[in-house]
């Protein structure tokens, strides 16, 4: 590669970063006004599952400020996410054969579906299950009184490991189709990759067996899916 290539893949980088970071700006500066809006929503699974009481606090002297700030940058991350695949997509595909721009559209489509499915599993099957698990361990003596700051960045910690993890289709495709790896290989290193997702559940999600496994077994089986859309190499 020529040092000008280099240099225009360089600067073409730097242009789609760009265009990532612009827009989480306008979602920021978007979102600021709806912040306690959008609070309301996303404490709701919380929220919904305390007993009469309880409610959530502020531990922090900054807390009321900093919360709703965070808040709108989780989610203006989050909903900055699609846009981030497109731009990667877009950076890669003039690297790609013509076959293999055939694939990129439904590719990347099914980047951005993923990992919205990942976000909304963790939101509305995961997120409830788990605090009210959380909730009926504790006991009477204890009234359960939750951390504003502590629990935004427990929430979206598991909504992006979801997301995330929802893309292993996507990835299995593309490691098999690019010959980076083979079927017969992945189907021999299965039970190690089984083990794997274990481990990802236990690293990204709270200490207990529950929410591990509604990581790890939705992981496994979009692992299958991949194995099923991927081309025989």
């Amino acid at each position: 590669m020529s040092k000008e290539s280099f240099s225009d893949h360089l600067l073409e980088l730097r242009s789609r970063l760009i265009k990532v970071i612009i827009l989480f700006g306008i979602l920021v500066i978007v979102g600021i006004p709806f912040a306690g809006e959008i609070y309301s929503f996303v404490s709701a699974p919380l929220i919904n599952l305390l007993p009469d009481g309880s409610s959530m606090i502020a531990t922090e002297v900054a807390s009321p400020f900093m919360a709703p700030i965070k808040l709108i940058v989780y989610v203006a991350i989050l909903f900055s996410m699609p846009w981030l695949f497109y731009q990667t997509w877009m950076y890669i595909s003039p690297g790609l054969y013509k076959n293999e721009k055939k694939f990129t559209a439904p590719l990347m489509l099914s980047t951005i579906v993923l990992f919205f499915c990942g976000v909304g599993f963790a939101f509305f099957v995961v997120c409830p299950i788990i605090f009210k698990f959380f909730i009926s361990m504790a006991p009477d003596s204890i009234q359960v009184m939750t951390d504003i700051s502590q629990y935004l960045s427990f929430i979206f910690k598991l909504l992006f490991a979801f997301g995330i993890a929802f893309e292993i289709p996507v990835a299995t495709i593309l490691l098999i189709n690019n010959g980076i790896t083979s079927k017969a290989s992945l189907i021999k290193a299965r039970p190690y990759l089984i083990i794997l997702f274990l481990i990802i559940g236990m690293l990204l999600t709270p200490p207990d067996i529950f929410s591990q496994l509604f990581l790890a077994i939705p992981m496994w089986i979009l692992f299958e899916i991949g194995m099923i859309f991927a081309k025989n190499k």
